[in-house]
């Protein structure tokens, strides 16, 4: 019986430039996996919870990490480490937002090794699935956790279908609020996909979390000048200050005129399968002040359509009362 201490034998490609590592992901296909900062990565392969025949190793491909300013914003190489985008004076100036998103991202030594790109790209981390139960969403025909016995205080309150494991990423609702846009490579060429629709639900696609395909890798993270240096607030509330996972985060860009919210958009984390964009949120704060009086006035909005599991009725008050601190913070 093979042990769970180590890694199981595969090969391991480790390529120098971008037209490598694609020829790579086209060739071995779904026999690969993609390696960037490798934290999420290695868990699944030592606990046997999924198999790999090679590994891609993205590493040594420097195109791959760095910021850069561009015409209408800055594009983000998605080995970037999360300590760099915390760190990093340009995105801490006009784009703070996606800085203290980085910045609680798991633990130091987390974010010194881990990348925008596996961030963003991480699978759910529901223990059933990761424990190689046969649930939806790894080919089984019931969800463990949407039972009255489930273990489920963690999971979705939003969008469930078969699956209610919540997306974890910690930056990604920032990417999303900030209007961020994913490139995306194989050797077919480039396509572009909005932030909001390169994470996707189980009730369109119950075996990935991404609008990524076999053979294609995410090289970048582009961020229009759309959102700089807009007002921002980030909070996540976690069971440890370090380490964890979010409970409920919450990531809001707001432009303001004077006193008056003029735009905004709000977006929760770890509340569904993908960051929520809260539009009725958004529609509502328009014109407003940020103050008790428009943060009252929200009420129950953000936690609207909400269905709540056995262990999770926690989140449906945290989320509103996330917005309303967002609103008349600072």
């Amino acid at each position: 019986m093979p042990s769970h201490d180590v890694m199981p034998d595969m090969d391991l490609f480790q390529p120098l430039q971008i037209e490598d590592a694609l020829a790579l992901a086209d060739r071995l296909g779904d026999s690969a996996w993609v390696l960037g900062g490798g934290q999420d990565t290695y868990g699944w392969l030592k606990d046997r919870a999924k198999t790999a025949e090679a590994m891609i190793d993205l590493n040594g491909i420097e195109s791959l990490r760095g910021v850069r300013e561009t015409a209408d914003g800055i594009e983000i190489g998605a080995l970037t480490t999360l300590t760099d985008l915390a760190d990093n004076a340009l995105i801490k100036e006009r784009y703070g937002l996606l800085s203290s998103a980085a910045s609680r991202v798991a633990s130091p030594q987390i974010r010194n090794a881990g990348t925008l790109g596996g961030n963003v790209s991480q699978d759910v981390r529901c223990w059933y699935y990761r424990r190689g139960l046969d649930c939806y969403r790894a080919g089984g025909n019931l969800c463990y956790a949407d039972t009255p016995e489930g273990m489920n205080r963690e999971h979705a309150i939003f969008g469930a279908s078969r699956c209610v494991a919540v997306n974890p990423s910690d930056t990604g609702p920032a990417l999303v609020a900030l209007e961020a846009s994913m490139v995306i490579n194989s050797v077919d060429g480039q396509r572009i996909v909005q932030a909001e629709d390169y994470f996707v639900g189980p009730a369109n696609d119950i075996e990935n979390t991404t609008a990524l395909r076999t053979g294609e890798i995410l090289t970048s993270v582009r961020i229009p000048n759309t959102w700089a240096n807009a007002t921002f607030y980030f909070e996540k509330v976690a069971d440890r200050n370090v380490w964890d996972f979010a409970l409920v985060s919450m990531a809001v860009a707001m432009k303001m005129n004077g006193a008056t919210i003029a735009d905004s958009r709000f977006v929760a984390g770890a509340v569904e399968c993908k960051p929520r964009r809260l539009n009725d949120v958004e529609n509502a704060v328009r014109g407003k002040s940020r103050d008790e009086t428009t943060a009252a006035s929200i009420g129950t909005l953000a936690s609207n359509g909400a269905r709540v599991l056995a262990h999770n009725q926690y989140k449906v008050p945290m989320i509103d009362n996330l917005v309303k601190r967002a609103i008349v913070a600072g």
